[in-house]
C-alpha cells in the first residue's frame, strides 16, 4: 500500500518529571514487550499544534499542569507497516507526521487519571528514562522515538541523575 498519499497530522508529548525522568504509558490491551509509549494523538482541523498536544496529554493521562519546555523542528514521520491493521490506513493515510512537545509536569501525581476521557489509551504508567523509550515502543515507531530522544536529551535524566 505504498501508493497512499499522505501522513496523518499528529502530536506527541514527552512529559518530564522535575527530576528529568519521563512519563511512560502502557498501552491498554496491548501485549508486550513493545507496549509502552508517550501520549500522542491526532490534530483537529485548524487546531494549533501546542493546543493539540496539551489536549492529548489531558485526554490520555488526566494531567494538565505542565510547563512548555520545547518542541521538535519540523515533522517526524513514520509509515504504518503493511501487516499492522490500522483504521488510519483504511482512511487513506500511509503513516503519521508528528510534532513532538516537551513539557515539565508541575502538578501532583494524583492528577494522573487514565480514565479521564473516552476509552483509555493506557492501562498503567510509570516514570522512566528518555533513553529507554525507543526500546519500549513498537519497532515501526523506533526511529521516530530515537529522534525525539535526541531532540529532548537536554531535559532528560540519565542513570538517576540530571543530564
Amino acid at each position: 500500500m505504498t501508493d497512499l498519499p499522505d501522513y496523518r497530522p499528529n502530536v506527541g508529548v514527552v512529559l518530564f518529571h522535575p527530576d528529568g525522568r519521563v512519563w511512560l504509558g502502557k498501552r491498554a490491551g496491548t501485549p508486550g514487550p513493545y507496549n509502552w509509549q508517550f501520549p500522542q494523538g491526532g490534530v483537529d482541523p485548524g487546531e494549533d499544534l501546542e493546543t493539540a498536544a496539551r489536549r492529548e496529554l489531558g485526554e490520555e493521562t488526566g494531567a494538565t499542569t505542565a510547563s512548555y519546555l520545547g518542541r521538535t523542528d519540523g515533522w517526524i514521520t513514520y509509515d504504518y507497516p503493511a501487516d499492522v491493521v490500522s483504521a488510519q490506513r483504511g482512511r487513506g493515510f500511509k503513516g503519521q507526521k508528528q510534532a513532538w512537545f516537551a513539557f515539565r509536569f508541575d502538578g501532583d501525581e494524583r492528577e494522573f487519571d487514565l480514565d479521564a476521557h473516552h476509552e483509555p489509551e493506557f492501562e498503567a504508567w510509570r516514570w522512566g528514562y528518555l533513553a529507554e523509550a525507543p526500546g519500549l515502543i513498537v519497532p515501526f515507531k523506533r526511529a521516530a522515538y530515537e529522534m525525539v530522544a535526541r531532540a529532548f536529551a537536554a531535559f532528560a535524566a540519565t542513570n538517576g541523575a540530571r543530564a
